[in-house]
């Protein structure tokens, strides 16, 4: 690659720099991009004055501070912004590493795009959106296949609003089991996402964490006496941001089921495992898969996220409402669940993101998964390796990882 970069100085990446004003900046008072029409007379008739529908505590007392620029203005400005960005589509290529896919297809992108699924909404009758129901159903069914859980909800937003929602599921069940007032501990350990901890506190439980030993994962006994009566359950990240997969996860869910708790796992990394281990046929109770993580869909900084969560049948009744079913001739939202715990976002979820998912796995089959797992296994090793020679680097775990990859251990078992 140096010797061509030599041969050829062309190909060298020279990054645009445009000494680009804020947006604000270039607002000139009266501008416009466009002029929205006034609604015909009979619109107005019927409708009458909108503001004054608005309650007074929530109406603005001005109008909102925007910058005034006209269309080419604004084209220009993002059009300057976006050169000089260096991402996929400008060169980058960091591959599939075990956390985020980097690259969402482009024929992803024309689905979603479609008017078929853009111009649709969340408030038409069931019978004119069966196709998006039936995306929805049946990506739920095949994240069931590939978690060993029993059913999906796809309403969270990201990652740890659907730590959130498993948090709630959770309360719920020791509420309905008359055991709450009891039940108030959840354990986590400090290498999970810190939403791990973060949202069972909002959920009103106390939270206990757990540390790692000198083999980088918490030790076994660790956990035995964090565990008790009070235990509500075990919410953790496996594997872990640090590229380690947890082989203890079987011994750590059976001493927390032992002690009458769940235990919900985060698989915003679920890439190094995909296809080769079930969390459900482990034992675990919940889990959640971040579609723009796993799934190739767009992560976006903070949005748009997409984080379906799956759990055993037992806990299928406490599952946000409404959940999409099938009756055989037609797909239905379904509401009639006495036990859930309510809605935790707004309509059904990211649907857009949920059509790039289903794609995705469309296009690339269980054995397209299978090669993900690996491809994000020997990706991530390679990283390490070459920080591990090129700098001082203290990796806590190091020698699990590799071991575990090298002797194709629990993490390349089916």
């Amino acid at each position: 690659m140096e010797q061509t970069l030599k041969e050829r100085p062309e190909m060298a990446y020279r990054a645009v720099a445009w000494n680009e004003p804020i947006i604000y900046e270039l607002s000139r008072a009266g501008r416009r991009g466009s002029i929205v029409p006034r609604p015909d007379e009979i619109v107005e008739a019927t409708v009458g004055d909108v503001l004054s529908k608005i309650p007074e505590k929530i109406r603005r007392r001005g109008l909102p501070n925007l910058p005034e620029l006209s269309e080419p203005e604004v084209v220009r400005h993002y059009i300057h912004l976006s050169q000089q960005n260096y991402g996929v589509d400008s060169g980058i290529s960091v591959g599939v590493g075990t956390c985020t896919m980097k690259y969402s297809p482009k024929v992803n992108e024309v689905l979603v795009r479609s008017p078929k699924l853009a111009d649709i909404h969340p408030l038409q009758d069931e019978e004119t959106v069966q196709g998006a129901l039936e995306i929805m159903y049946r990506l739920g069914k095949w994240l069931c296949e590939i978690s060993g859980m029993d059913e999906f909800s796809m309403q969270p937003r990201a990652g740890a609003h659907a730590v959130l929602t498993n948090a709630l599921i959770i309360r719920k069940y020791h509420e309905l089991k008359g055991e709450l007032d009891q039940r108030n501990e959840i354990v986590t350990t400090v290498l999970s996402h810190p939403c791990n901890g973060a949202a069972p506190a909002v959920a009103g439980f106390k939270v206990i964490t757990l540390y790692p030993d000198k083999t980088g994962i918490p030790d076994i006994e660790a956990l035995k006496a964090a565990v008790s009566k009070r235990t509500a359950g075990l919410m953790i990240t496996d594997p872990y941001d640090t590229g380690v997969f947890d082989k203890n996860i079987v011994e750590y869910i059976k001493i927390i089921h032992d002690a009458g708790g769940l235990v919900a796992i985060d698989q915003a990394n679920a890439n190094s495992i995909l296809g080769r281990l079930r969390m459900g046929d482990v034992g675990a109770d919940l889990c959640h898969f971040n579609l723009h993580k796993s799934f190739s869909t767009p992560h976006a900084s903070c949005g748009p996220g997409s984080a379906p969560i799956g759990v055993k049948e037992e806990l299928s009744k406490f599952l946000p409402v409404p959940v999409v079913e099938y009756d055989g001739t037609k797909y239905y939202l379904d509401y009639n669940r006495p036990n859930t715990i309510g809605k935790t976002a707004s309509f059904y979820g990211v649907i857009p993101n949920v059509v790039r998912a289903y794609a995705w796995i469309m296009s690339m089959g269980a054995d397209g998964l299978m090669e993900t797992s690996e491809v994000a296994i020997m990706n991530n090793n390679y990283l390490i390796q070459k920080l591990l020679k090129s700098a001082e680097l203290r990796y806590p775990g190091m020698n699990v990882i590799l071991a575990e990859c090298k002797k194709q251990d629990l993490v390349f078992k089916r």
